[in-house]
């Protein structure tokens, strides 16, 4: 039986990453509105949202720029919590709880679920959708946005295992500064023109900072599942959701939705 920590995934690991890269950059809804794209942004206008996993809150500002009537956002770190408020702070329509993805509780069902990178790196992620869907009101979108196998096998095959068994049992400030080496590694190679696929011709343009807090975002989590299509879409459905739509983000990741079916007498 998993322990606590493990059916968590790494909050606490994420905590510190959210603590450390804080600022809510321009570039970010870019990213936003690719990880979400199949909810178009008029969408969002009127709408009470979900933000599961939240993080530093920056997936939970756009929606409201885009008109969203109300939010909540969980986590179960203190310090990504912490981080959130900050970031969240001109939005006082938006709550923020302490809460796992396993463990989602409010009285009011959501117009739209969401959760941007977190479902990947939990170890009962069946079950937390199930629980987004839950969270829904019927009719209501679940939205989730996970990595992909296709165009990451080398990720899957040489870079997950030295993760699993090194970077993510090294103490995570040691994991935060070997991730300046490998972020040097990456700069050099986009200014070089490596990487053919859409992900490294958005992120080419990125800076320094910003390029290693991706690099150690990838290197600190203890779970990291990458899925093909198919096994997106049965996750969705196994949840409970219908009418299941799965696109491509960047040509390596799924962005996916879902409907709460209507309640039946």
């Amino acid at each position: 039986m998993s322990s606590g920590t493990d059916r968590l995934g790494s909050p606490d690991r994420f905590g510190y990453e959210w603590n450390e890269y804080s600022e809510l950059r321009p570039e970010y809804e870019e990213q936003f509105r690719r990880w979400t794209v199949v909810i178009p942004e008029a969408d969002w206008a009127g709408k009470r949202f979900l933000d599961v996993g939240c993080g530093m809150g920056r997936n939970s500002h756009w929606p409201m720029t885009y008109g969203a009537a109300s939010g909540a956002s969980v986590d179960i770190d203190d310090r990504s919590l912490a981080s959130a408020r900050k970031t969240l702070e001109r939005w006082p329509q938006v709550e923020i709880r302490k809460q796992s993805a396993y463990e989602i509780a409010f009285a009011d069902p959501f117009d739209i679920v969401f959760s941007i990178g977190v479902i990947h790196h939990l170890a009962e992620p069946e079950r937390a959708v199930r629980r987004m869907m839950e969270a829904a009101k019927p009719g209501g979108r679940v939205v989730i946005w996970v990595y992909g196998y296709e165009n990451n096998e080398w990720i899957v095959r040489y870079f997950n295992p030295l993760r699993r068994l090194l970077f993510a049992r090294m103490p995570i400030g040691l994991t935060h500064a070997f991730s300046t080496f490998l972020t040097v590694i990456l700069w050099l190679g986009l200014r070089l023109g490596i990487g053919r696929i859409e992900y490294f011709k958005l992120i080419r343009s990125f800076t320094f900072r910003h390029l290693r807090s991706i690099v150690f975002d990838q290197m600190l989590p203890r779970i990291a599942h990458y899925w093909r299509r198919d096994e997106v879409e049965a996750l969705m459905r196994k949840a409970g959701l219908t009418e299941i739509r799965v696109e491509p983000v960047n040509n390596m990741s799924w962005s996916a939705v879902g409907v709460r079916p209507a309640a039946t007498s």
